[in-house]
């Protein structure tokens, strides 16, 4: 099975080697058949801490670093 792969910006970055990502995506409404937005936070796994607030990352899924942080990022975005 294909590794996820998500696009966000980074909301947070206090915590040592951890960046908190906000991921917003749109969908239609299954009743309403209205588009919708919905946006989550996720922890990522940021090695070097070298992400700050504002910028643009894409994360993907990995090995559980901790009860909530399951995903790290990818170093080749632009």
């Amino acid at each position: 099975m294909p590794k996820k792969i998500l696009h966000g910006i980074v909301v947070g970055d206090k915590e040592n080697k951890t960046i908190k990502v906000m991921v917003e995506r749109k969908y239609q409404h299954p009743l309403f058949k209205k588009v919708v937005k919905s946006k989550k936070k996720y922890s990522a796994h940021d090695e070097k801490n070298k992400f700050k607030v504002g910028e643009k990352v894409s994360i993907v899924e990995c090995k559980p670093y901790s009860k909530n942080k399951k995903f790290e990022v990818l170093e080749d975005n632009k």
